[in-house]
């Protein structure tokens, strides 16, 4: 480790070259250092960090993942991860350093997922809210098992959402042949409920 000093300002950096996660040789400068103790102190903790964990962008992450998932997954199951992780996460956190990422950026995005209401004022399902956790956390424990990140902070964030749905009402036979007598008389109506009772049709 070698610090230099800065004659000009009066104070110390440091310049070194270290390998990044993908092995290129990369060179790094650090400057303002009071003492020279600063400098290598620094340098040292650099190289340690860069040693134990992801120094990559979420962004770039994003991509090794789906060179490493896409080929064992089915073609609509990774058409839904896909589309979460383009609309849902790398939005929020694409050009953040893997690295970096913490449980307070994690909980800043479930608040966001949480305050989210649509065109017609309505917030996100429960059971889609703990979906969009389970990808972002399923990608770092990705990170952790196969590229040295050290640990996964939607676990430390805490949950998000429900796993299973509310109890859905639904009417019973006898119950939905009573409200159809009631709309007999209107023919549009009728039969569009005659359609969706019968064929068994949801809103999706």
């Amino acid at each position: 480790m070698a610090a230099y000093k800065d004659e000009q300002r009066g104070t110390w950096y440091v310049s070194f070259h270290y390998y990044d996660w993908t092995g290129k040789n990369c060179r790094k400068v650090k400057r303002g250092f009071k003492t020279k103790r600063e400098a290598t102190e620094w340098e040292h903790h650099f190289r340690m960090k860069e040693a134990a964990d992801l120094d990559m962008t979420f962004g770039e992450f994003v991509q090794a993942y789906t060179r490493d998932m896409k080929p064992k997954l089915k073609h609509n199951t990774w058409l839904t991860k896909e589309h979460i992780l383009r609309t849902k996460l790398l939005p929020y956190f694409e050009n953040k350093k893997m690295c970096d990422i913490r449980a307070k950026d994690i909980i800043q995005w479930q608040n966001e997922q949480i305050s989210y209401r649509d065109e017609k004022g309505k917030p996100y399902a429960p059971t889609y809210l703990k979906t969009l956790q389970s990808e972002l956390s399923a990608l770092f424990n990705h990170a952790v098992r196969f590229y040295e990140l050290k640990s996964n902070p939607v676990v430390k964030a805490g949950p998000l959402g429900k796993g299973k749905a509310e109890e859905m009402l639904f009417w019973t036979k006898e119950e939905y042949l009573k409200f159809i007598e009631k709309v007999k008389d209107k023919p549009y109506s009728y039969q569009a409920f005659q359609i969706l009772y019968w064929c068994g049709l949801r809103v999706g």
